[in-house]
C-alpha cells in the first residue's frame, strides 16, 4: 500500500494522485486546516485527459473549518497515467492524502 500526501491548489486541478501501473485508490482525505469552510472539486481524469464537468467526482464539496472528508465508499481502478486531480478555491487550506495499492 502506498500513500501519497499533497497540498490541494486553487488554480486549474492538479494532480494530487497518478498511478503507475495499474493501482487501486483505498481512501481518499481531504483535510482542511483552517479556521474556515473551504470549498473542493475532485477528478478522476484517464492519462493524457484533462480535468473538466465529466471526469468530476465532486463538484463544490464543502469542507468545514477544521474538518476532514474521507472519500472511501468505492474503490477507483485507475491504469498506469490515470490521475486524480483535485482543486479548492483558496490556497494553502486543504491537504490530500491518496492511499492507493497495486493490482
Amino acid at each position: 500500500m502506498a500513500i501519497v500526501n499533497s497540498l490541494v491548489t486553487n488554480s486549474t486541478a492538479a494532480a494530487i494522485y497518478t498511478s503507475s501501473g495499474n493501482t487501486a485508490i483505498v481512501t481518499i482525505h481531504l483535510c482542511n486546516y483552517t479556521g474556515t469552510n473551504q470549498t473542493v472539486n475532485v477528478y478522476v481524469v484517464p492519462s493524457g485527459g484533462v480535468a473538466g464537468y465529466v471526469n468530476q467526482i465532486y463538484s463544490n464539496l464543502q469542507l468545514s473549518a477544521y474538518n476532514t472528508w474521507i472519500i472511501n465508499s468505492e474503490k477507483f481502478i485507475l491504469n498506469n497515467g490515470d490521475t486524480i486531480r483535485a482543486n479548492t478555491a483558496n490556497a494553502s487550506s486543504v491537504s490530500a492524502t491518496v492511499s492507493s495499492i497495486g493490482i
